[in-house]
């Protein structure tokens, strides 16, 4: 984790807004799994449609955000057909906020 390329990733307030409703994907996003066998689990990821829906941006645009915010370590990705399901990375979210605590 490079702490720079975390505070970039979060200074854009529709990205932050998507790392919130991550923290809580059962309460932002009911239909997540839609498109899934049951016997398919995404681990609390949410769909990148279903991301771009509550985000009211384009498609191209979330997914440019979602690659940041991976890139920054702070979200994980886990493809299943045509199909790629985000979710929080909480071990590089424990990390910023313990640099936080102890750099800043």
């Amino acid at each position: 984790m490079k702490p720079i390329d975390v505070f970039k990733a979060l200074s854009n307030e529709t990205r932050l807004n998507i790392l919130h409703w991550l923290k809580e994907p059962e309460k932002h996003f009911p239909k997540q799994g839609a498109h899934l066998p049951r016997e398919v689990s995404v681990k609390g990821g949410v769909c990148v449609g279903d991301i771009q829906e509550k985000a009211k941006a384009s498609q191209s645009t979330v997914s440019h955000y979602l690659q940041l915010m991976q890139n920054a370590g702070l979200l994980e990705s886990v493809r299943y057909g045509q199909w790629t399901y985000y979710r929080r990375n909480e071990e590089v979210i424990q990390q910023i906020a313990e640099y936080f605590k102890t750099e800043i």
